[in-house]
C-alpha cells in the first residue's frame, strides 16, 4: 500500500545551504518503506493519491527523523556521586585520576549480562525515540576487556531487534586504561583493543572504530595504532578529540578520513581546516559541556569559516552527559555554543547521518531514501529548539511505518 502524507510544511534538509530547505504546503509519498516523492502538494500525481492511504497532517511540520550520532547508551550503573565531587570543585580530569570517570563505570558494566545490559539501556533508548529519534549510534568502551566490550556491542545490536530503530555501533575499547594496565597503554592496546577489534569485526558487531585522544586517555600515536588496524579491516573511524586539551586528535582523525571528530572544545583553526578538507564531521556535545560546567566553548565560528560540517548529539553516558534528550541537546547547542536554528536542525539530521556514514540512507527528505520522518506539533521550525523540557512530537515514521514511541 502506498501512503501519502499531505497538508504539511516540509523541512527537507536536502541541500548543503546554510538556510533551511522548506517546502510549504508539501506532501510525501511512501512506497515499500522508501520516500518516492517529496515536494509541493500541487505536484502530487492525482491518480496515485486516489488509490493510496492518505494522512492529513493538518498543517503540521515534517522533518527527517532525528539522529543521535554520539551515545554511550549501553552501560551499567551510574555516576551520580560525581555531581557532588564537581560541586566541591573537582575537575573531570581530577575525578578520573582519583578513580572516577570512565573506569568507575567499568565494574558495573562488567557485572551485567548481555540481556541485563539491554534491559538497562531500553529506558534510555525509549526516551530518545519518544522525541523523534530513529537512528542512534551506540559505543562500547565501558568493558575494557575483550569479553565485556563484545557484550556491549551485542547488546547494542539486540536493541535494534526490540525497537523500531536503526543502530550504528562504534567499537571504543580505546576509551580508558583499566587499573591492571596502568602505565602500560601499549600493552593494553595490543592485548585488549586490537584483539577485541578483530573479534568484534569477525562477529559483525562493529560499524566504526572510535577512540579517546586525551592526556587522561590515549596519545595520537597510540590511537594511530588502533586506526591502522581499523583501516586494515576496512572499518571507518571516528575520535573523541580536543575535549580537554589540544593534542592534535582532530588532525589525526582527518588524516584517516574519519567520519567524525567529537567534542572539540580546544580545536584550533588548523584542526578545523583539516576536518573540512577531509569531510570529517565536527560533532558538538553540549550535554558534556553543560554537565562538566566547562568554560571553553567549541570554536563554532572557526568551524564555519573552514566550512566544516557540524552535527549535534547527546553524548548520553553515565557520567559526563547523562542526557537522553536530543531536543535539549539542540537547545543547549543554540544557547551555549551559538549554533543557529538551521545548523541545529541540519546537525541532528543530515550532518548526524553523515557522521555515521549513513547519509545515503537517511537524514534528509529525498526520494529514494528510507522513509524516516517526524510530524511535529509546531508552527515554526525554531520551536524545535527554543522550548526546554517540552516534546512537540505528533508522530514518528520509521521505514514508512508509523511507530510508537
Amino acid at each position: 500500500m502506498v501512503d501519502v502524507w499531505r497538508n504539511a510544511h516540509l523541512i527537507t534538509v536536502a541541500s548543503d545551504r546554510e538556510t533551511l530547505d522548506i517546502i510549504e504546503n508539501g506532501a510525501i509519498i511512501v512506497d515499500d518503506g522508501q520516500l518516492q516523492f517529496v515536494g509541493p502538494e500541487a505536484l502530487l500525481p492525482r491518480e496515485l493519491v486516489k488509490s493510496s492511504r492518505t494522512t492529513d497532517c493538518e498543517g503540521r511540520w515534517i522533518t527527517p527523523a532525528l539522529i543521535d550520532c554520539h551515545t554511550h547508551l549501553v552501560h551499567g550503573g551510574n555516576r551520580a556521586r560525581e555531581i557532588q565531587m564537581r560541586l566541591e570543585g573537582a575537575t573531570y580530569e581530577e575525578i578520573a585520576r582519583a578513580g572516577g570517570g570512565i573506569v568507575s563505570s567499568v565494574k558495573a558494566t562488567n557485572a551485567l549480562t548481555v540481556d541485563q545490559l539491554v534491559e538497562s539501556a531500553l529506558p534510555r533508548l525509549d526516551t530518545l525515540l519518544s522525541e523523534g529519534v530513529s537512528t542512534v549510534e551506540i559505543k562500547s568502551g565501558y568493558g575494557l576487556n575483550v569479553t565485556a566490550e563484545l557484550n556491549m556491542l551485542r547488546a547494542a545490536r539486540k536493541l535494534e531487534t526490540l525497537r523500531p530503530v536503526r543502530i550504528a555501533t562504534s567499537y571504543l575499547a580505546a576509551h580508558a586504561t583499566p587499573a591492571e594496565y596502568k602505565g602500560r597503554n601499549d600493552d593494553y592496546i595490543s592485548d585488549v583493543v586490537l584483539t577485541g577489534l578483530d573479534a568484534a569485526h569477525a562477529e559483525g558487531l562493529v560499524d566504526a572504530v572510535d577512540g579517546f585522544c586525551e592526556g587522561i586517555a590515549f596519545s595520537t600515536a597510540e590511537i594511530a595504532r588502533v586506526f591502522e588496524r581499523a583501516k586494515a579491516l576496512g572499518l571507518p573511524v571516528k575520535l573523541h578529540a580536543e575535549q580537554l586539551s589540544n593534542l592534535g586528535g582532530a588532525k589525526l582523525a582527518a588524516s584517516y578520513g574519519a567520519l567524525s571528530a567529537d567534542h572539540l572544545e580546544y580545536l584550533d583553526a588548523e584542526g578545523a581546516a583539516a576536518l573540512a578538507k577531509a569531510g570529517t564531521v565536527a560533532v558538538l556535545l553540549p550535554g558534556a559541556f553543560y554537565a562538566l560546567r566547562e568554560e571553553r566553548v567549541p570554536p563554532v565560528q572557526t568551524l564555519r569559516d573552514a566550512r566544516a560540517r557540524i552535527a549535534i548529539a547527546t553524548d548520553c553516558n553515565p557520567g559526563t552527559s547523562p542526557l537522553t534528550s536530543l531536543l535539549l541537546a539542540m537547545n543547549l547547542a543554540v544557547t551555549l555554543f551559538g549554533v543557529t536554528v538551521a545548523e541545529c536542525i541540519a546537525g541532528a539530521t543530515r550532518e548526524a547521518a553523515r557522521a555515521l556514514g549513513l547519509l545515503h540512507a537517511t537524514g534528509t527528505l529525498e526520494a529514494g531514501k528510507s522513509a524516516d520522518f517526524v510530524v511535529w506539533n509546531i508552527k515554526h521550525p525554531a520551536e524545535l529548539i527554543y522550548r526546554i523540557g517540552f516534546n512537540p512530537l505528533h508522530s514518528r515514521v520509521f521505514k514508512g511505518k508509523k511507530v510508537s514511541p
